[in-house]
């Protein structure tokens, strides 16, 4: 932060706590303190009446209280530009005090669970519970907090698996994350309407709902031709590319025409992020039990 602007919220908030003292003091010594009178400010409004009485007095000392605390507490901590306190507290020291005192006391759970298989440990109950606020602090905005997914994210409760839903595969996918790519129109970018129409009609029909049959039979040769590199001639995907399987029901982007012909012309591109360098080897061995767990 610069000088100027130290300088400036320095300025503001001492100018504050000043100010209210300021006003409290002038206020006080302007009153009256003949409590045998009381003095109107002659309001009137349906039988009740404004009153210029002196404010009790433990009011008064609980507000010079605030002031003097909140001098203090200018004193000991950052608050006034660049000044950093007398204690010298930052938010990231405290942040690092915390971390290292979570570590003390669950390093050795971490480790111990870390050094678990996947599948034992997805029997674990107590490394499961730790599993799920994991998955609920780091995954739950994606993929809902039930991992029921949404559009765009898949669901992690089935057994269908863009990328493998094998301990390695799924303990691969979180440390590393994965990038999701499917090209406009697949390999094929001169793809002509009539033949993402055709298309479209083809890979309807592998759950028997194309809408023209004609379209849907020369839609193979155009399947051929754009989609197979990916998801493979049978249409069943191909797991090391992250290509879905097309002949199932489960879909990551919708069913409909519509949601088939958006992906087929727009293509898609999908992000999970790697949590390596986010969470310790330990946690991401518990999450990926917990994750392993939701389908076995």
């Amino acid at each position: 932060m610069s000088t100027f602007w130290s300088i400036w919220i320095s300025v503001i908030v001492l100018g504050t706590v000043f100010g209210c003292w300021w006003l409290l003091w002038s206020t006080r010594k302007n009153q009256t303190t003949d409590t045998e009178t009381d003095r109107t400010m002659g309001h009137s409004f349906d039988g009740i009446e404004e009153y210029d009485n002196p404010l009790p007095k433990w009011w008064f000392y609980l507000f010079a209280a605030t002031c003097v605390f909140a001098l203090g507490y200018l004193a000991l901590y950052p608050g006034l530009g660049n000044y950093k306190g007398l204690l010298g507290w930052t938010s990231h020291g405290q942040w690092e005090a915390e971390v290292q005192e979570a570590e003390a006391k669950y390093g050795p759970i971490y480790a111990q669970y870390g050094s678990t298989p996947i599948p034992e440990l997805a029997q674990n109950q107590d490394a499961m519970k730790i599993g799920q606020r994991l998955f609920a602090n780091n995954c739950a905005v994606c993929h809902g907090s039930a991992a029921r997914g949404q559009v765009g994210f898949p669901n992690l409760t089935d057994d269908d698996w863009l990328y493998g839903g094998s301990p390695d595969q799924i303990h691969q996918t979180i440390t590393n994350g994965r990038m999701g790519n499917m090209t406009p129109k697949g390999v094929m970018p001169n793809m002509t309407n009539e033949q993402v129409d055709q298309v479209v009609n083809y890979v309807l029909s592998f759950s028997g709902r194309a809408q023209d049959e004609e379209a849907a039979e020369a839609g193979a040769q155009v399947f051929a031709q754009a989609c197979v590199a990916c998801h493979g001639p049978d249409a069943k995907g191909n797991t090391a590319m992250g290509a879905p399987n097309l002949t199932d029901n489960t879909w990551l982007y919708g069913s409909t025409y519509e949601w088939i012909k958006e992906t087929v012309v727009n293509g898609r591109q999908n992000e999970m992020p790697a949590q390596e360098g986010r969470l310790s080897d330990d946690q991401i061995q518990i999450l990926s039990a917990y994750v392993y767990s939701l389908s076995n």
